[in-house]
């Protein structure tokens, strides 16, 4: 399983270090652990193989004159290779354009990138049925490289980050059925997953892992997800 915590802006660069402390307790879990923090808090990391951090944003270039941005240089002084790409919150609130998201896709996969790319619907396209979601997503991935060796597709319904409200375990197995149709890449929910809901998620068929926002901010937190996540594949064999 795949256990990612993206911060958003939250965490500074010492509690995010005090964090991954912490986080090395469980440097021996068979979960590949992500963590992304803000751009401020990147640091490397060598705690163990299955420990990556990640960037939950770059620019698509080397280096160059984008005021406020980071790109692959900046990445590269960590030794960053793994990246968010089509988040909602970037999609919505801060309007990257599919376009441009493509963009960033080519770039950061032609660069070797371990690339966790977001899809997600809002509400008034799930209120039409599963037929409407599954069209709405097959358009953000419309230019997407699926056979990318290095891709994770994370689909989180825009309903259902950061209101408390996880999309219903009927919903959350329905969809990725539809996806794994035609996505063979790892698959991850995402969309206000708790510790208490966490069991229920990773048992649908063709869930590989979550992207926690919220929930992933306090260590003790992730670090019982990590705990379930390993139970679960214990009572599996």
């Amino acid at each position: 399983m795949i256990i990612a915590a993206n911060f958003k802006t939250n965490h500074t660069r010492l509690s995010t270090k005090k964090y991954l402390d912490e986080l090395i307790s469980v440097k021996n879990s068979n979960q590949q652990i992500r963590v992304f923090p803000p751009s401020t808090a990147l640091m490397e990391c060598e705690i163990s193989d299955n420990i990556k951090i990640g960037a939950q944003n770059a620019y698509p270039v080397k280096s160059g004159s984008f005021t406020g941005e980071i790109g692959l240089e900046q990445l590269g002084e960590f030794n960053i290779n793994t990246i968010l790409i089509g988040h909602s919150e970037r999609r919505e609130k801060l309007n990257e354009s599919q376009e441009f998201i493509d963009k960033k896709f080519e770039f950061f996969k032609n660069e070797g990138f371990e690339i966790v790319y977001c899809i997600g619907e809002p509400l008034e396209i799930r209120e039409k049925g599963l037929e409407a979601v599954i069209e709405y997503l097959k358009d953000e991935i419309e230019n997407i490289d699926l056979d990318y060796d290095r891709l994770i597709v994370a689909y989180e319904p825009i309903w259902a980050i950061g209101t408390g409200v996880s999309a219903t375990i009927e919903q959350i197995n329905e969809t990725h059925d539809k996806l794994r149709e035609i996505i063979k890449a790892p698959l991850l929910y995402g969309g206000s997953v708790k510790s208490e809901t966490l069991k229920d998620i990773l048992t649908c068929k063709n869930v590989d892992g979550v992207l926690v926002g919220t929930a992933s901010w306090k260590v003790e937190e992730f670090l019982k997800m990590i705990n379930i996540a390993d139970i679960l594949e214990g009572e599996s064999r």
